[in-house]
């Protein structure tokens, strides 16, 4: 059996997926980011190759914005290829995959074979990212488990007019000063975050029937909520979200 490893280096976290010669996962692990890209990648692999019995051959694919200082890669490429084929994998279907990483988002569109057809990608700027939220929550002393229930009880949202992050902090500060309800600040929040991931993605959902969405910010149900309203149909979340890319990376190898 020929194991396959792919590694997703991303801006917050470092994610790999082994899997065997039919695609089927065998294992998976994922860390905060290190900034010593190099030596945390290369322990993850192998200790990932050491739990899934990698002593033979393995093929690895490095993907993600430190891809390339992973030296037991043997192939590195692209989120985008990575991220289209490792959603397709799952879900089987064509549409438009919206992974909103921890400082950048991107938005692919899946032919029916799962190529990608188009793509968009936000990466100069927090806006539109998981930073956005995580910056702002952490001014308003707010956790990840209690956005459900903050942003299904608000009514009505506040508007966010800010698309930067900072200045949107100094915003929602304001916000607060002035007696705003913590709770429509949460939804105001998640509702101008769909907006701009949205308006980024344009004309590559014209016409889909399939919104999935994947990232760290889709376990955030507040988020998925958000942005299937703003889209006008169900946005359906990948399994392991996370691990979106570094499966893709495995199945490319």
């Amino acid at each position: 059996m020929t194991i396959r490893i792919g590694i997703d280096v991303g801006s917050t976290t470092t994610k790999a997926v082994a899997v065997d010669d039919s695609g089927r996962v065998l294992a998976r692990s994922i860390e905060p980011g290190d900034p010593r890209i190099a030596q945390q990648a290369q322990r993850m692999l192998e200790a990932l190759l050491e739990r899934v019995g990698g002593g033979g051959e393995a093929s690895i694919v490095a993907t993600g914005y430190g891809r390339k200082l992973v030296a037991m890669a043997g192939k590195k490429r692209t989120e985008i290829s990575c991220h289209a084929l490792g959603a397709f994998h799952v879900m089987n279907r064509p549409g438009v995959l919206i992974d909103v990483g921890g400082q950048d988002t991107k938005v692919i569109r899946l032919n029916s074979d799962g190529s990608v057809a188009d793509f968009v990608m936000n990466d100069k700027c927090a806006a539109g990212t998981g930073r956005f939220l995580e910056v702002i929550l952490a001014r308003l002393g707010v956790s990840w488990d209690e956005l459900a229930d903050r942003y299904a009880s608000a009514d009505p949202p506040v508007q966010i007019s800010s698309t930067c992050t900072v200045f949107a902090e100094s915003e929602v500060i304001s916000m607060l000063a002035n007696g705003q309800p913590v709770d429509s600040v949460v939804k105001g929040l998640h509702i101008a975050l769909s907006d701009r991931i949205v308006s980024m993605a344009g004309r590559l959902l014209m016409g889909v029937e399939t919104v999935l969405l994947s990232g760290g910010v889709a376990s955030n149900s507040a988020m998925v909520a958000a942005l299937s309203s703003k889209v006008g149909k169900p946005v359906a979340v990948v399994p392991e979200p996370q691990f979106v890319g570094a499966l893709g990376a495995a199945l490319l190898g």
